[in-house]
């Protein structure tokens, strides 16, 4: 079987033109094709075209690509990403198929045309190519019987969630004929190179995630009738208080499109033959009408809930299901919401919802208990594993624990005596496993997990590229370990410094680990790896305590905060051993700078970067600005470019508080290195990091030397003051945003020195500080921190 190297989509419609963009992103060049309009636009006609002209020929390809330089979240990385995606129509460019090494069927949603498209297919297919079909539910063998052999043989189904970039879940679904190792060697390239969670799912109706997400919307919506409970009472219910997304159902219906939604639950309905699940997934009038009057969601304006302006400003209304008016939305109170939000992590939260006894209590147990009752009497059918089954819910729905993760949390064998008690039919398996005396469907112990299967605790494999610091502090592998961070050992005698400070949040704690691993790794290791696993790897420093000694004046307090997180970060720097940073998602403010002072960064894919001190008003002083500075002297002097404008860029980059939409994003803006490779997959994001450690120290390694930096000096900060005053002047920034801009102008250009002098890295950092001491004295500096502490938001004021 060939490397994929190359890659065509059929059909570029929202998915097509999606999954084509995440080919790109991981560096594939796609061939998108769509079908020939039936004829010329207007605006064609009026230059002169016709059918005849390839631009015309190739419109809906075309106009998919230009979609996606202006969707929202981005589909690309970057936008250069999109050069990668060539389009192309069915009927010029179909022989062109033969030169892919993976074709995507991503049509409209309808088996007939499917099998016609394949068929074609087949007659241009070139020996070990693969061919897959993203459908959300359509049978693959069904589509497969169009197919003649080999091809059929390398035929299965890939089913992308929306959006490609975004939705980690891919359910792979072999067809009859899928060679076993077409399915293996797909899935490795998924994972590896696409960075997606693959579930390998049976070919049934809607496959896992959406026959189980479908059953328990439409199950919550009989239950909202039955129980008389409004739209803004399920959403209170079914959202972070069940470990699951804010968006909850309604707002989730309305996001994907209630016809959307029809279709995919009309598709078990149709090829179902019990007729019980037939009751459960035909489609409730209340959906059916909502439909027919067009009220489909965000797309057409309205659905469960409504956005108006009006008088009283812009404010969000919510359907009366009865009255089939919009009222008011408000969100509900009582005590389980409270208990729930009061608790600590997902599992908690859902027992603390269920067990306040409250009108909203039941509400969740109803909801929870049909959702999980469900997926026991369908695990078998439609998946290999409970593992999978979660997996799938915690991949696709965005839901942090999957039923039988849900199961165990809220307790199994109370909730089965609960069900049983309401009189609610219980799947013997599940029963036949309490009776064997099991109190979880799940086992985890000594850094492993195991789950039922056939009766039995098996374990959970994992592959050696998927390190977990979960599981490796489970299994006594944590070095040292204080409040704020943990030194643990990763194996090939490289340690991990990870953060678990609320929000990994930088203050003393962290600051004192940092130094004392330094110290280990000197004398024990090979190299240090700095990651974790929380939701976001770093908000940047301690924020509180900077303004609580700020509103005090403890100027000397400040300093020495200050002084020890830049001679935390120099230590790292200079540390005799590698050091591999691995951030992930929001990484901020201070976590940027400990990246900084890393050899390299392998940064998820995923990472949104960036130096955003501004927007609180002051500047990054952990040795992010000196570092901006080197960087910029360095690029210059690798491109024979003219210093200042790097200097320029990076001023830029600082001054407006840019977050980069990608890892790739972050290198286009010079905060991360042309040698910064982004790690596609999150569960083998340690492993690579700690791979780039061993592949340092192999290759001799050394500490960078603290040379000499090239400053642009005082007729620089000219330039660059100029520029704020520029801005000030249009009205673009504030009195104090040019404040702010003239004290990072110091540090960049080093200062008040002619131009082209060098100066010392501890000279930019004395600067930094200076910089930062003085911002810290601003009255307009502290109300933006305190702002953004209480509101989450920046203030320009």
């Amino acid at each position: 079987m060939r490397t994929i190297r190359t890659a065509a989509v059929i059909g570029s419609g929202v998915m097509g033109a999606g999954i084509a963009a995440h080919l790109a992103n991981a560096g594939l060049r796609v061939l998108l094709l769509d079908i020939v309009p039936d004829r010329p636009t207007p605006q064609e006609e009026a230059a002169g075209k016709s059918l005849n002209d390839r631009d015309a020929r190739n419109r809906l390809a075309v106009e998919a690509i230009a979609r996606l330089k202006k969707t929202n979240p981005a589909p690309f990385y970057e936008e250069s990403r999109a050069d990668l995606i060539e389009p192309g129509n069915v009927e010029d460019d179909f022989e062109r198929l033969r030169e892919a090494d993976w074709i995507v069927e991503a049509i409209t949603e309808r088996l007939d045309l499917k099998r016609r498209l394949l068929a074609r297919v087949a007659t241009v297919w070139s020996d070990g190519a693969i061919v897959s079909s993203n459908t959300s539910g359509i049978s693959i063998a069904a589509m497969a019987e169009a197919i003649p052999s080999p091809m059929k043989e390398h035929f299965l189904g890939t089913h992308f969630f929306n959006p490609p970039r975004y939705m980690p879940l891919v359910e792979l679904i072999p067809g009859p004929s899928t060679k076993g190792e077409v399915a293996a060697r797909m899935t490795e390239f998924l994972e590896r190179r696409l960075g997606k969670g693959v579930v390998v799912a049976k070919d049934t109706p809607n496959f896992i995630a959406n026959r189980i997400g479908t059953y328990g919307l439409l199950s919550t919506l009989r239950i909202m009738a039955e129980g008389g409970y409004t739209v803004a009472d399920i959403d209170a219910v079914t959202g972070p208080a069940l470990g699951r997304p804010k968006s909850a159902t309604f707002r989730t219906l309305d996001l994907v499109g209630l016809d959307t939604f029809v279709h995919v639950a009309n598709n078990v309905f149709e090829r179902t033959d019990d007729p019980v699940e037939k009751e459960a997934f035909a489609v409730p009038e209340l959906l059916a009408d909502m439909v027919r009057r067009g009220w489909l969601g965000e797309k057409s304006g309205q659905g469960f809930y409504k956005k108006i302006k009006d008088a009283e400003g812009s404010r969000i209304l919510q359907l009366d299901p009865t009255a089939m008016e919009y009222v008011p939305s408000a969100a509900p109170r009582s005590a389980s919401l409270d208990a729930a939000k009061a608790a600590k992590g997902a599992a908690a939260k859902c027992k603390a919802l269920l067990a306040a006894g409250d009108r909203l209590s039941r509400l969740a147990w109803d909801i929870l208990a049909r959702m999980l009752l469900y997926a026991a009497e369908k695990a078998e059918h439609i998946a290999d594993s409970i593992a999978d089954v979660d997996k799938a819910m915690r991949l696709g729905f965005n839901w942090e624990l999957g039923p039988f993760e849900t199961w165990d949390a809220i307790g199994l064998r109370q909730s089965v005596a609960r069900m049983e008690a309401e009189g609610l039919a219980v799947p013997e398996w599940v029963k036949s496993w309490l009776a064997a005396g099991n109190e979880t469907f799940y086992d985890r112990r000594q850094g492993k997990t195991f789950y039922v299967r056939a009766g039995r605790h098996t374990e959970l494999e994992q592959p050696p590229e998927r390190l977990s610091l979960r599981a490796l502090k489970a299994a006594n592998r944590t070095i040292v370990s204080n409040a704020g961070a943990s030194l643990i050992d990763i194996g090939e005698d490289v340690a991990c410094l990870e953060f678990h400070s609320p929000n990994n949040a930088i203050g003393a704690d962290i600051l004192t680990m940092i130094r004392r691993s330094a110290d280990y790794v000197r004398d024990h290791c090979r190299g240090l790896v700095v990651a974790n696993e929380g939701r976001n790897f770093c908000v940047g420093a301690n924020l509180m305590l900077l303004l609580m000694e700020a509103q005090e004046e403890e100027w000397d307090e400040v300093d020495r905060i200050i002084r020890l997180f830049q001679t935390s970060m120099l230590e790292l720097k200079r540390l005799e051993k590698p050091v591999v940073a691995a951030p992930h998602r929001m990484t901020l403010g201070g976590g940027v700078e400990v990246c900084m002072a890393a050899d390299r960064v392998i940064a998820h894919a995923e990472t949104y970067y960036g130096l955003v001190e501004a927007g609180v008003g002051l500047i990054p002083a952990g040795g992010g600005t000196k570092e901006m500075a080197i960087r910029a002297a360095e690029s210059a002097l690798e491109a024979d470019a003219d210093l200042q404008l790097a200097v320029n860029r990076a001023f830029e980059t600082i001054g407006m508080a840019k977050v980069s939409g990608s890892a790739a994003d972050a290198v286009r803006l010079g905060l991360m290195r042309r040698g910064d490779v982004p790690a596609m997959n999150r569960d083998t994001h340690l492993f690579e990091a700690r791979r780039a450690v061993l592949e340092l120290e192999r290759g001799g390694y050394a500490p960078a030397a603290g040379k000499p930096v090239k400053v642009v000096g005082r007729d620089g900060k000219a330039v660059l003051q100029l520029g704020a005053q520029t801005m000030r002047e249009g009205g673009y920034i504030s009195d104090h945003d040019r404040k702010i801009a003239a004290k990072l102008a110091h540090v960049l250009s080093g200062g008040d020195v002619p131009a082209g002098t060098e100066v010392s890295e501890r000279y930019l950092l004395d600067l930094e500080r200076e910089a930062f001491l003085s911002l810290c004295g601003e009255p307009k500096t502290r109300a933006r921190m305190e702002h953004m502490l209480k509101n989450g938001k920046p203030l320009r004021n």
